[in-house]
C-alpha cells in the first residue's frame, strides 16, 4: 500500500539484507517512524508490546526473529529457545504458531551452518505468501461487494468494520480492508463506518489512519454506535478478520466482534469475516470453548494515549482510580453469526463443509 509516493509494507529487510524493519504501529496515527529489529528478542518484544499487531504480521515477524536469532546462535538449544520465546509472545492468534512450526519444520532437518540463509528465505516466501493472500482476498471480496452496489441501485454502500484488518495487520493489502480497498480501486461508491475499537483504539489510530491515505471515506464511530446504525439501515454489510478461525468456522477477533455479529443478525445485514487460510486452525471444532482467550494489560482499559495540544503524545488516566479494571483481548463469534468467510481462494460458508471445499488437503489431514 502507499503512503504519500512510497510503497510501504509492515515488514521488510534494510539494505544490509539481514536487519528486519518494522512500522512502529504505536506511534500512529501520528507519527510514521520505523523500528529497526536485531535479535529474536527484539522481535518478541515488538510482538508482544504490539508494535506490531494483527495475526498474519505476528507470524510473519516470529518468522523473521528465528533468522535473527540464529544469525547469534544457529545451535539445536538455541534454535528451541527462539521458538519457545517467541511462542509465549501472543496467546490467541493462530498464525504464530503456524509460522514457527513451518519455521522449526524446515531447520530442524537443516545443518546449523545453512540455517540462517534458509530461515531468512522461509521468512521473506512467508512475507510474500501474505501479501499474495491477501490481494487474492481483495478480489474475491470485491466481488461480494460489487453485488451488494448493484442491489442498491449502485448507491453508495456503507460498511462497517472492527479494529483494525488492513495492510498494518498483515504484510501488505490486509484481510477485511483488502476488499474495500479493491472495491473503491475498481470505482465502486462506498463509505466505511470505523469502530474505535478500545480500548488500544486500533480502528481510530490505524484504520482511520489507512484509509485516509487511500483515499477511502470513512467515519470514525465509537464501539457502541454499530448496533444503532444498523437499526438505523444504515449499514448494508459488516466485515471484519480473524485472529483464529476454527475448522468448523468460529471466529476470533478483537473484543466486541461478537456484539456487532448479534446486531448484524438482528437487524439481517451480512456479516463477512476476510481471513488468511494461514489463520484456519484446524486442530479447533468449538472456538468458544477452545480457543484461548489473552488477558492484557488492565493498564490499557484504565488510560489512553493520545496527542496533546503542543504535539506530544501523553499517556492519561480515565478510569477512577482504585477501580478493578479486566481486559479480555478477543472474543469469539459462533459461525452461525457469519454470513461468509472470504479467503485467498474463495468465499464459503462459515462451516466444517464450506472451508474443507476450498482446503480439501488440510481437511483430510485433520479427518
Amino acid at each position: 500500500m502507499r503512503i504519500g509516493e512510497r510503497h510501504w509494507r509492515t515488514i521488510f529487510l534494510e539494505d544490509d539484507g539481514y536487519t528486519v524493519a518494522v512500522i512502529d504501529q504505536t506511534r500512529l496515527p501520528f507519527d510514521l517512524q520505523v523500528r529497526q529489529l536485531h535479535t529474536a528478542e527484539d522481535a518478541a518484544e515488538a510482538i508482544r508490546d504490539m508494535v506490531v499487531r494483527g495475526a498474519p504480521l505476528i507470524g510473519v515477524t516470529a518468522a523473521f526473529g528465528v533468522a535473527l536469532g540464529l544469525r547469534r546462535d544457529p545451535g539445536d538449544a538455541a534454535l528451541a529457545r527462539m521458538l519457545d520465546l517467541l511462542g509465549r509472545t501472543r496467546p490467541t492468534a493462530v498464525n504464530l504458531h503456524w509460522a514457527l512450526a513451518r519455521m522449526e519444520g524446515l531447520l530442524r532437518a537443516a545443518p546449523p551452518a545453512s540455517r540462517v540463509e534458509l530461515a531468512y528465505r522461509e521468512a521473506q516466501q512467508m512475507a510474500d505468501e501474505d501479501a499474495a493472500a491477501c490481494e487474492a482476498i481483495g478480489r474475491h471480496g470485491r466481488a461480494l461487494l460489487e453485488r451488494l452496489s448493484l442491489a442498491n441501485g449502485r448507491r453508495r454502500i456503507n460498511l462497517l468494520t472492527h479494529c483494525n484488518a488492513g495492510w498494518l495487520a498483515c504484510v501488505d493489502w490486509g484481510t477485511a480492508l483488502a476488499p474495500i480497498y479493491a472495491a473503491h480501486d475498481a470505482g465502486i461508491d462506498l463509505h466505511v463506518y470505523v469502530d474505535e475499537t478500545r480500548p488500544r483504539n486500533q480502528g481510530a489510530a490505524l484504520t482511520a489512519y489507512e484509509l485516509g491515505a487511500h483515499g477511502v471515506p470513512h467515519t470514525v464511530v465509537v464501539d457502541n454506535a454499530g448496533g444503532h446504525l444498523m437499526q438505523r439501515g444504515a449499514v448494508d454489510a459488516c466485515i471484519v478478520g480473524s485472529d483464529r478461525t476454527t475448522a468448523t468456522g468460529d471466529v476470533a477477533n478483537k473484543i466486541g466482534t461478537y456484539l456487532k455479529a448479534l446486531a448484524a443478525r438482528e437487524h439481517g445485514v451480512p456479516f463477512y469475516v476476510a481471513l488468511p487460510s494461514s489463520t484456519i486452525d484446524w486442530t479447533l471444532a468449538d472456538g468458544v470453548r477452545d480457543i484461548p482467550i489473552e488477558e492484557r494489560s488492565s493498564r490499557e482499559v484504565t488510560h489512553v494515549r493520545g496527542r496533546a495540544a503542543d504535539g506530544r503524545l501523553e499517556e492519561v488516566e480515565v478510569v477512577a482510580p482504585g477501580s478493578a479494571a479486566a481486559n479480555p483481548a478477543f472474543d469469539v463469534t459462533p459461525a452461525a453469526l457469519v454470513t461468509a468467510l472470504v479467503t485467498e481462494r474463495g468465499v464459503v460458508p462459515a462451516s466444517r463443509e464450506g472451508l474443507a471445499s476450498l482446503f480439501p488437503e488440510r481437511a483430510r489431514e485433520r479427518a
